[in-house]
């Protein structure tokens, strides 16, 4: 028999499955609201041994699935809000969640996208400082909240989860000072458009010479990913097709030329 728990979202209320105290037989999934296949435990999840967080000893995976609330965001959703005293943290199992930080005149910058397999308001959560950041979904997302009294004390337990958790933290660190290099560096946007861009191809397999992949940002969110504005990204754009360096059909975005791109970085 399957029962339900009701979980609270930022906007508003979904009912998130379970079966046998929260725990389905290994690789089973749920069919979840907006499409997504819902693990409802750490214990039987496909992609545990690799995701750096999650490849724990079975004993502390198995604590970690008893702390943890699964729970789905439709685009829109905000996770947490900057300046906002930490609740806890979110393990980001499937999506997409962008992470923001915004001035006092309205004006946002977009640190960077976060991608499963993540651990949100990480740092927030560790010190007890209010989240530096706001994290917003931008695709239906599985993002399972641990409470910050609960983290803390796994942690305390678990000297390999501790470990994962200073990985991702340096990690965080390298990102962070390899975005400042880009905005703050680079002397024009279309050498910081063409990085972006490359940035992206380079995760992505290349088909011969071009290199195709899907970009769900809107040109406002790549702006606010490289310090520029949204006309200045359309245009860019328009310039890097006239010279055959991409083409843009929908979503999908082909680099022609990677050659032509990477020479902008070093003009």
């Amino acid at each position: 028999m399957v029962s339900f728990r009701l979980q609270r979202m930022p906007s508003g209320f979904r009912f998130v499955p379970r079966k046998g105290g929260g725990i389905l037989p290994s690789g089973e999934a749920v069919r979840a609201p907006y499409g997504l296949e819902i693990i409802e435990s750490c214990l039987s999840c496909p992609h545990r041994e690799d995701r750096l967080f999650c490849d724990l000893s079975p004993q502390a995976v198995q604590r970690l699935a008893a702390i943890t609330s699964a729970a789905v965001y439709p685009k829109g959703a905000t996770l947490f809000v900057e300046g906002q005293v930490p609740r806890g943290v979110f393990i980001m199992c499937s999506g997409r969640v962008k992470l923001s930080t915004s001035s006092a005149d309205g004006k946002t910058l977009i640190l960077r996208i976060s991608e499963p397999g993540e651990i949100l308001g990480l740092p927030a959560t560790v010190t007890g400082k209010p989240y530096e950041l706001t994290a917003d979904v931008i695709e239906p997302t599985q993002a399972n909240f641990i409470s910050r009294e609960q983290f803390l004390h796994f942690l305390r337990e678990h000297g390999d989860a501790a470990l994962r958790v200073a990985q991702q933290l340096g990690e965080t660190y390298h990102s962070a000072i390899a975005e400042m290099r880009t905005i703050g560096l680079s002397r024009s946007v279309g050498e910081k458009l063409a990085r972006f861009l490359l940035d992206l191809a380079a995760q992505y397999d290349a088909s011969g010479s071009d290199v195709r992949f899907t970009l769900t940002l809107t040109h406002e969110e790549i702006a606010q990913m490289i310090g520029s504005s949204r006309e200045t990204v359309t245009r860019l754009f328009g310039d890097f097709k006239k010279r055959h360096f991409l083409e843009v059909k929908g979503s999908t975005v082909i680099i022609r030329d990677r050659a032509g791109l990477e020479h902008l970085l070093d003009a």
